[in-house]
């Protein structure tokens, strides 16, 4: 008898070893879901489903509970819950909640070049920690792992039953949004527009949508509701998406209902870091306008975000989409944290009522170039605003006195001559932006230089009454590269720069312990020099010629005490009185003139045109050019070292020296 209960035993813990762990018995072993089960051991219905039915659990993690700034009831738990045991493989786009009034969790998969991400209402699910298994009732059980605590819709106070809804669609939540926790706001305007046009059909619509919902405090000036239309509500809607903040691709464009055959309007997300703290905007651009609906970008910040309703998701937002009627300095100054707040600040150290203040108030059609908060806590740039007459010039730099969207500027430099790109005077005299355009696929990014320095602008076509803000990534006219680095990263001096490294001569031009003029030839100078000497320019690239190519080079760079901006030379040789300044290789002797605005330099008896003058760097200044230095002495030893291998042309040259010197004693 005894053996055969030894073995008995021995079996009963085989199985129980080979057994899988249940759900329940796998949330007690991981702690960092400790709190979640905390939370679900406190909810009968919750605690008697884990033992008894089938269902899914979305656990947050510890790190999310603490993160977690909603109210904590015993019946938070019910809105991570499912009735049906569901995996990631089988996730529909909304499953049902075991909260009263069974309100969805929307289901996002977010595809990205590398992997796939899903996630469930706002909370991103870590895949690899999914489980599925059964419980001892042999119900099917899967826990899914998730990074943020699920926020339900839910009335004010806990356990509240006040709510004249459970579960509402986008219409019943403004309808009663009074009832509901959403803080201080008040939707009460918005919802006064609503039904007023009618137009509560667009909020009621079942399906899966997203609803923009502007607050209360976002209708002031009082005439900005007159401003809003039937159309203006549609473009506060995307049909057919719900888009939560972490889910949604920053920039990705999204139609609203208001994308029709005259009016065309999108909608996307960015978000920005304001020192610690991330703020995520919506923007909504009107591509195609008419009459009561002015073409541009309108930005609203996101002042409570994913809120699940029955049919989708609402983002409360500061103020109402597609409405332009505010003027460029209300903008900057609209917020204290806004997107351009260190611009604002940085304007008013220059004192109330500064000149560029008052231009920005009173012009009619302007563009602003405003470099983004984060571009001011730039150490050069702190540095150097400090000197007010210095902040006036770079302030200047960064506006110009017309109006210029983004397709305008894509427009004027597609109808430049070959080799030419689009330039735009500044209210700095004498001073232009120029501007490129990258295309990767069917995105395209505009890149603007200003005073040297190369930014990005990351929003463009913000509208405003007197004309357009486009937010770039650097502000402008600060240099933060070398001569060396500037001629490194600029496409349009891609040749010289690889000329540059024949025999090192590069180099030099990051030394700080100098100041370079460097007159660089751009791409299409040389390619201009090619078509007249195709033999000369490809003698320039080969490895035996680099000595040559080292001296050519050289002609162009003047290395001193100090760099000479193409002002400094005007001053130094006018038209008539020609200045020489010391090179590596020969004395340099210009004259600089100006005509219609543009700054020539004569070499050697020609007038060479300034391109792109005063570029300015950390350690020099390079001034862009549209002809080479070469002489015609040049050409031909460059034509005759194509005719002849150097190992040959060496002997010559020596032997033609020493024969010179015997004659000449």
């Amino acid at each position: 008898m005894g053996p055969c209960i030894l073995l008995l035993v021995m079996c009963v813990g085989l199985v129980v070893a080979d057994r899988k762990m249940t759900v329940a018995e796998k949330l007690k072993e991981d702690a960092d879901l400790s709190q979640f089960l905390a939370l679900l051991e406190r909810n009968v219905v919750a605690n008697t489903s884990l033992h008894y039915r089938q269902m899914t659990l979305f656990a947050p993690t510890n790190e999310a509970f603490q993160r977690y700034m909603g109210e904590m009831d015993d019946n938070l738990v019910l809105y991570h819950i499912s009735n049906l045991a569901t995996t990631l493989t089988n996730l529909d786009y909304a499953i049902s909640s075991e909260l009263d009034g069974n309100p969805p969790l929307w289901v996002t998969r977010r595809h990205d070049a590398m992997h796939d991400d899903i996630y469930v209402n706002n909370a991103k699910v870590f895949i690899s920690r999914s489980y599925q298994s059964v419980n001892r009732n042999n119900k099917r059980q899967v826990l899914h792992v998730i990074d943020q605590v699920l926020q339900p819709l839910q009335p004010h106070g806990p356990g509240s039953v006040s709510s004249p809804v459970y579960s509402p669609n986008a219409y019943q939540f403004l309808e009663h949004s009074d009832v509901f926790n959403i803080g201080q706001h008040r939707l009460r305007s918005f919802r006064q527009k609503v039904n007023q046009l009618q137009k509560s059909k667009v909020f009621n619509a079942e399906g899966r949508h997203t609803f923009f919902i502007p607050v209360d405090e976002g209708f002031e000036p009082a005439a900005r509701s007159d401003l809003i239309d039937e159309k203006v509500i549609d473009g506060h809607v995307i049909p057919h998406h719900v888009l939560f903040t972490h889910a949604t691709p920053d920039a990705k464009e999204f139609e609203t209902l208001a994308f029709g055959d005259n009016v065309k309007v999108i909608v996307s997300f960015s978000t920005t870091m304001n020192g610690k703290e991330e703020i995520t905007y919506v923007k909504s651009n009107t591509v195609a306008g008419d009459a009561k609906h002015s073409r541009g970008v309108v930005l609203a910040d996101i002042v409570r975000a994913n809120i699940p309703v029955k049919n989708g998701v609402v983002h409360l937002i500061q103020r109402p989409l597609m409405v332009v009627d505010t003027t460029i300095i209300n903008f900057l100054k609209e917020k204290e944290d806004g997107p351009l707040c260190k611009f604002y600040e940085v304007l008013m150290d220059l004192g109330p009522n500064n000149q560029f203040y008052t231009e920005l108030t009173l012009a009619k059609d302007i563009t602003l170039f405003a470099p983004s908060n984060e571009a001011w806590a730039e150490l050069s740039v702190q540095n150097i605003i400090r000197n007010h007459q210095k902040l006036k010039e770079i302030l200047n730099l960064h506006l110009v006195r017309e109006r210029l969207p983004m397709d305008a500027i894509i427009h004027n430099n597609m109808n430049q001559l070959p080799g030419t790109i689009y330039q735009a005077p500044t209210a700095l005299p004498r001073k232009y932006l120029y501007f490129n355009i990258l295309t990767r696929g069917q995105n395209q990014t505009l890149t603007v230089e200003g005073g040297g320095v190369n930014a990005t602008v990351i929003q463009p076509n913000i509208a405003a009454t007197n004309g357009f803000v486009h937010i770039i990534d650097r502000v402008l006219g600060v240099p933060y590269t070398t001569v060396f680095e500037k001629l490194k990263a600029d496409p349009m001096l891609n040749i010289t720069y690889n000329l540059g490294k024949r025999q090192m001569f590069n180099h030099q031009l990051n030394d700080m312990e100098h100041r370079y003029t460097y007159f660089v030839p751009r791409d299409h100078a040389w390619l201009k020099f090619q078509i007249r000497h195709p033999s000369a320019y490809k003698a320039l690239f080969r490895e035996d010629f680099g000595y040559f190519t080292k001296q050519i080079l050289e002609r162009h760079v003047i290395r001193a005490g100090r760099a000479y901006t193409v002002s400094d030379l005007k001053l130094l040789a006018n038209e008539t009185h020609p200045f020489v300044l010391p090179t590596s290789r020969d004395p340099l002797r210009l004259r600089v003139k100006e005509s219609d605005k543009n700054y020539y330099v004569e070499w050697n008896g020609h007038w060479i045109h300034v391109f792109r003058p005063d570029v300015e760097c950390t350690n020099g200044i390079i001034h862009v050019i549209d002809e080479p230095f070469v002489l015609e002495s040049d050409i031909r030893a460059t034509g005759a070292s194509e005719r002849l291998n150097l190992p040959f042309l060496v002997p010559v040259l020596s032997a033609s020296y020493f024969l010179t010197k015997l004659f000449e004693n």
